[in-house]
């Protein structure tokens, strides 16, 4: 299945009908990928809600499409007793697992859409946790409210201010807090969104930060992805005022042999599709 048929559903939904380079701000940013997320939520879930445990009473917490689990990797620490806070929580599938493991999560996401798939899967059972609706640049917390935060592949890449997040995050930790989310690799911004042949052929500027953004006949945005460089990463990360302890780039797992968008055992065994981001408050 390529790629526009499995987001065919929120395709024709928004009309969405050209892709561009262009430079989009904040508002028009959330917005366009608030439509999309709540466009796509069912066809979404469709494809990856086994994966990513969704379906599972206590959720799991799945870090990237390499298959990387917390409770394997441990990027957090002993979760028992924290509060943590997802950003771009979608379904809240890692919320729910946190809260399995003895955590006290609080799930926040732009869309309403991804957030009701998540109230529906808690209906079914397993733990239950709090879901606020808003935007990853201005967090609703007060200050020092958590003891860690996370984000798998959730509201780092979609803003257009990712400093910003950084900073919020900063801000509603608490010393000591460690926050840790997981992007698309910045190397793949470099080759077309293909799983194939294709996809493996160097071709877009690494150093083009002009975001992702594709369009309705009108010329509305629809969808908007951002692009960073590592350094770009981990300046953010320090700005704010936090140290990088670690950047894990998963390796490609013999077993996987699962297509997930521009992710494919093909690509994956040259080069990262995932970097994962750890850092900590002082």
């Amino acid at each position: 299945m390529s790629d526009d048929e499995r987001h065919a559903q929120a395709n024709a939904l928004l009309g969405t009908s050209a892709t561009t380079r262009t430079k989009i701000d904040s508002r028009d940013s959330e917005r366009a990928n608030r439509r999309w997320w709540d466009a796509d939520a069912e066809q979404y879930h469709q494809t990856h809600a086994d994966f990513l445990g969704v379906g599972s009473p206590g959720g799991e917490f799945v870090w990237c499409p390499e298959g990387l689990h917390e409770g394997d990797m441990g990027f957090l620490g002993d979760v028992t007793g924290k509060t943590i806070l997802e950003i771009g929580c979608g379904s809240a599938p890692c919320s729910r697992w946190l809260a399995g493991h003895g955590a006290f999560p609080v799930g926040l996401d732009v869309s309403r859409g991804m957030l009701e798939r998540g109230v529906a899967a808690m209906d079914q059972g397993g733990p239950r946790v709090p879901l606020v609706q808003a935007g990853a640049e201005a967090l609703p917390f007060a200050d020092a409210s958590f003891d860690l935060a996370c984000s798998a592949f959730g509201g780092v890449p979609f803003v257009a201010d990712s400093a910003l997040v950084m900073r919020e995050v900063a801000r509603v930790l608490r010393p000591g807090g460690r926050w840790v989310f997981s992007v698309n690799h910045p190397m793949r911004w470099i080759f077309p969104d293909d799983p194939g042949e294709a996809g493996l052929t160097a071709s877009i500027p690494y150093f083009d930060r002009t975001p992702y953004v594709e369009v309705d006949g009108d010329g509305v945005p629809t969808y908007v992805e951002h692009h960073r460089t590592i350094g770009d990463r981990v300046r953010e990360i320090v700005g704010a005022g936090l140290h990088v302890v670690d950047i894990v780039e998963p390796d490609w797992p013999e077993w996987l042999d699962r297509e997930w968008g521009q992710w494919s055992p093909l690509r994956g065994q040259i080069f990262p599709g995932t970097a994962i981001f750890i850092a900590e408050k002082p």
